[in-house]
């Protein structure tokens, strides 16, 4: 599908019917030879259908409608929507009782007229940076599917809806690169807004300290339009901007090591773009960045709150959850009260220290993530699973610690494998990241 601004200008124009849109994603969702299966958790056909007909009707009839009425979206299995189970990726959840009412970033978007065509997979309970569910099966990523490699998670269908056509856009979550991850393995943009700017009642969570919603889309405009939708506020087109004034600090700390080759040349010749288009890019250590993998070596704020939520139902349920997903979470009982303690000033100090050494510069800028995705075949160990987890949240969850905002746009050539190019703005600067990430969109 087109970007959300093509979309509605097509719909405006009458060149496409909601109802096509929307026909069109079922189709792609329900072809058998595609990835909609593994995709999507569940799919409300007739429910996106009428809502699509009424839309339709409207506009045909003369009355005025929102910008976006009748665009279909897709939306991650951790979100409340009226009348429907979240599972959370999980077989331990799905005989819950249905949400009561819509998660407030979902109730906006419905305000504004999105359609939602279901809701995608997801790694179960969020918890991992590499998209394998054994439920519901994992996705394969669009690049080299024969090979069968991973999408990236926690939101690994939402990213195969937009890349497959199964819908406009989707609505993720991300903890530590969970839309920032498979945006970069899918070779689209995927953005992480400062956390406390969206609300997060109705989203089930993984950790409450670095939990944020964002969502993954074609461009950067599709992801501004849909994060001041979820923000409350009325979307605009993002302003020109200039770029000769713009200095980026690429740390030569940690986010460049082990990176393969494919990654390696995609990025040092995106660095060679911008610098042509007039960026300043600074190449210089960041020495607070080596701290905070040891800082949460013990499992960090996730493990310690998400293992807080599950405790009861691991007691009793472990062998229902992904034992990979459990493991992870059983981390969470040696993390006390005092370790959170001393968890919080040690991130304080951290984004201190990182706002200081880095506030000259209008974002730093790194690889996403530093390998291109790897095959399913590569996890059939534990020890092989744990290292190359690891590896793909290490640089995205750097910034969900300093509790920036954060957006991956990809920067790979035709034919090549997905590559994506991380922006990590400042905290709040949410509108000036979006704004700069287009402009470089835009020029390179």
């Amino acid at each position: 599908m087109d970007t959300l601004k093509a979309l509605s200008q097509q719909l405006a124009g009458g060149e496409v019917t909601s109802r096509s849109l929307v026909e069109l994603a079922l189709q792609k969702i329900g072809d058998r030879g595609g990835e909609g299966g593994r995709a999507f958790i569940s799919v409300t056909p007739e429910a996106a259908r009428a809502d699509a007909d009424r839309v339709d009707r409207l506009r045909a009839a003369g009355r005025p409608v929102s910008r976006f009425a009748g665009i279909p979206l897709a939306i991650k299995d951790l979100f409340d929507v009226a009348g429907q189970v979240t599972r959370a990726g999980s077989r331990v959840l799905q005989n819950c009782a249905p949400a009561t009412a819509d998660a407030t970033v979902i109730a906006r978007l419905r305000a504004a007229g999105f359609i939602f065509i279901g809701r995608t997979n997801m790694t179960e309970f969020a918890y991992s940076g590499l998209g394998l569910n054994p439920h519901y099966g994992t996705p394969l990523n669009p690049f080299d599917r024969r090979t069968g490699r991973i999408p990236g998670g926690s939101t690994s269908g939402g990213a195969v809806a937009v890349t497959d056509g199964m819908a406009a856009a989707s609505i993720g979550t991300d903890t530590g690169g969970s839309c920032r991850i498979p945006a970069a393995f899918t070779g689209i943009v995927g953005f992480k807004p400062t956390a406390s700017r969206l609300p997060r009642e109705g989203v089930f969570p993984l950790s409450q300290t670095l939990d944020s919603v964002g969502p993954l889309a074609h461009s950067v405009g599709c992801c501004a339009t849909l994060d001041a939708i979820m923000s409350g506020a009325e979307p605009h087109d993002l302003p020109d901007a200039s770029l000769n004034n713009v200095r980026l600090l690429l740390p030569t700390t940690l986010v460049l090591a082990d990176l393969d080759e494919v990654v390696a040349r995609a990025f040092e010749r995106a660095l060679e773009r911008l610098s042509r288009l007039g960026i300043e890019i600074v190449r210089q250590p960041l020495d607070e960045l080596r701290r905070i993998p040891a800082i949460n070596a013990a499992g960090g704020f996730a493990a310690a709150e998400a293992y807080a939520w599950h405790r009861s139902l691991l007691e009793g349920r472990a062998a229902e959850y992904d034992p990979r997903v459990a493991s992870r979470l059983l981390k969470g009982r040696a993390l006390t009260d005092t370790h959170l303690g001393e968890l919080r000033k040690e991130r304080a100090a951290s984004i201190e220290a990182v706002n200081t050494a880095a506030g000259q510069f209008d974002a730093l800028v790194m690889p996403t993530v530093p390998i291109i995705a790897p095959p399913l075949a590569a996890f059939e160990s534990d020890a092989e699973y744990q290292r190359l987890n690891a590896l793909v949240l290490r640089n995205p969850s750097l910034v969900n610690f300093l509790d920036r905002c954060a957006i991956s746009v990809p920067i790979h050539d035709p034919g090549e494998p997905p590559a994506g190019l991380m922006l990590a703005g400042h905290h709040g600067a949410d509108q000036q990241l979006l704004v700069l990430a287009r402009a470089i969109e835009r020029g390179a």
